[in-house]
């Protein structure tokens, strides 16, 4: 056989601004330029500490069992269903979005017994929907989708629908994968059992170093089991293993992934937690009113709306693959088009860590505009522009 031929890595620099990965701060770039130890190394087991300290702080929590899965957000959102979820047991999730029904699809790989929350897709489910689920089918799990990065939802009231499922002895996962780090969320204030997240969206880093935060009362919950996880990967307690007082080989520790994401959460506490939610509910705000401005309308009601993922209703007239293609093409902006329900409705525009600047901002709106426009579609990208530029001073 024949040596491939292998050019160079010389990928395009582009502005990403979808619904992730995000751009990554150059502190971070360098991080993993670092040199590899061993994962049991001393060092690394700081950097492991260091990690679940910048963890906490991220979740709001004080959870012992936190740390970051070696894998993407759908591996920790497997974690979290495929710990908590016992066979025969009851799980409540939402289906108005592409990213609760991928949760409904888990726990049935589980052995739960799934029912739906309904709500149409680009609204969040009713708090009092989840509380008369609760009274009818007492289920042992209750989901709920925080960002739902599909639609552009932000699921509110997540604090009331905690306290109404204690009240049914069920524990509450919360997926936070397209909010956390950049919108409102207090863990331990909402007392939500299991939370989890990714690595590549609103914290900045490269993919694959997925955050997750356990309650003892959902860690209670799982040593309680009648048979262990079905998966031995993403076992808690084999994890545990490896993350706890005492680390062991369960598996080999992502060194450089970790590096990364050991420096993302540097710079939220040199930010500050609050100021980085601020910064990215300016930054949207700055692009609705430039989007609002050309003539386009938002998905959802503004007070459903997640600061960190924009979902932009897109003319009839328009073409929502040729505008993300065009984007990306003449501009090198990564915008993306909707999902499911929402598919040709929507084009999907983020505002998450690093990529929430005013200078991306103000260049996707110019960018949008002019796409429309090459489409024929009357938008007064102009306009859009000087609203963007007048809401961010």
């Amino acid at each position: 056989m024949d040596a491939p031929d292998i050019d160079e890595l010389t990928p395009p620099d582009r502005t990403l601004m979808g619904p992730g990965p995000s751009d990554v701060h150059p502190r971070v770039l360098r991080a993993m330029a670092t040199p590899l130890v061993g994962y049991l190394d001393p060092s690394f087991v700081e950097v492991m500490d260091d990690v679940q300290r910048g963890l906490r702080y991220l979740f709001q929590t004080d959870n012992e069992h936190t740390l970051a899965v070696s894998g993407t957000g759908s591996a920790a959102m497997e974690c979290a269903f495929g710990n908590l979820v016992e066979p025969g047991e009851t799980v409540l999730v939402p289906d108005n979005g592409y990213f609760g029904a991928r949760m409904g699809q888990m726990a049935e790989r589980a052995g739960g017994e799934v029912v739906p929350v309904s709500a149409p897709w680009g609204e969040p489910l009713a708090a009092a929907d989840v509380e008369a689920a609760l009274d009818d089918y007492q289920p042992s799990v209750v989901g709920l989708v925080h960002g739902e990065t599909s639609t552009g939802v932000r699921q509110g009231e997540v604090d009331r629908i905690t306290t109404a499922a204690h009240e049914h002895d069920a524990c509450v996962v919360v997926d936070t994968v397209a909010s956390l780090g950049g919108v409102e969320f207090r863990t331990d204030d909402w007392d939500v059992d299991v939370v989890y997240s990714g690595s590549q969206k609103c914290l900045s880093a490269p993919p694959g170093a997925s955050p997750i935060t356990f309650s003892e009362r959902a860690v209670e919950k799982i040593r309680a089991r009648d048979a262990p996880s079905d998966s031995w990967y993403l076992d808690l307690e084999g994890l545990w293993s490896y993350w706890g007082d005492d680390p062991s080989y369960h598996h080999t520790g992502m060194t450089s992934t970790l590096y990364a994401a050991r420096e993302a959460l540097r710079l939220v506490a040199e930010e500050g937690i609050e100021a980085r939610w601020d910064r990215h509910s300016r930054m949207s705000a700055a692009l609705v009113a430039g989007v609002e401005a050309m003539g386009l309308d938002l998905r959802p009601a503004p007070a459903d709306r997640l600061p960190s993922l924009n979902a932009v209703s897109i003319p009839d007239s328009a073409d929502g693959d040729a505008l993300c293609d065009r984007m990306l093409e003449a501009h090198d902006i990564e915008i993306a088009g909707g999902l499911g329900d929402l598919s040709g409705a929507i084009v999907r525009v983020g505002c998450m860590g690093h990529s929430a600047r005013p200078s991306n901002v103000l260049e996707t709106v110019g960018a949008l505009g002019r796409s429309l426009e090459a489409q024929g579609v009357d938008v007064d990208t102009g306009a859009g522009v000087a609203a963007t530029n007048a809401t961010l001073e």
